[in-house]
């Protein structure tokens, strides 16, 4: 399927991968004003892709920060505006974040600990669902 012009723009705009880095270093205040300043300038189909991943690094800051009822709350809002998404938007592979999303919201909702979870990743399409580090 051929990407519309916004996505096209949004991956060659270099915040986006500023802000995708930054995510996968764990930096989720950081990656928050990145994602944040790019869904603000967005109208598309895109907006709610970039909303879900927001959402997802909002609650791993609210985790950083012992506010688990905000966690859960962000994580299944993230999660959900993702559901929906073909994998490869924004060239993604969505499919893990959803699923580790999936998992830590669980947890969060049963009340246990995430510890052993992985952290939620953004893989570029072409990568596969697992990697060594």
């Amino acid at each position: 399927m051929p990407l519309d012009l916004e996505e096209q723009a949004l991956m060659a705009d270099p915040r986006l991968a500023e802000a995708i880095a930054l995510f996968n270093a764990s930096d989720w205040y950081a990656c928050h004003d990145g994602f944040e300043a790019l869904w603000h300038e967005t109208a598309g189909a895109m907006r709610p892709v970039l909303q879900g991943i927001l959402q997802i690094a909002v609650a791993e800051l609210h985790l950083d920060r012992g506010n688990l009822r905000g966690a859960t709350i962000l994580m299944g809002e993230g999660l959900g505006r993702l559901q929906g998404v073909a994998d490869g938007a924004l060239g993604l592979n969505l499919t893990p974040l959803r699923e580790c999303a999936s998992q830590r919201l669980r947890a969060l909702q049963e009340e246990r600990s995430l510890e052993g979870l992985e952290w939620p990743r953004l893989l570029a399409a072409q990568a596969q669902h697992c990697s060594v580090d």
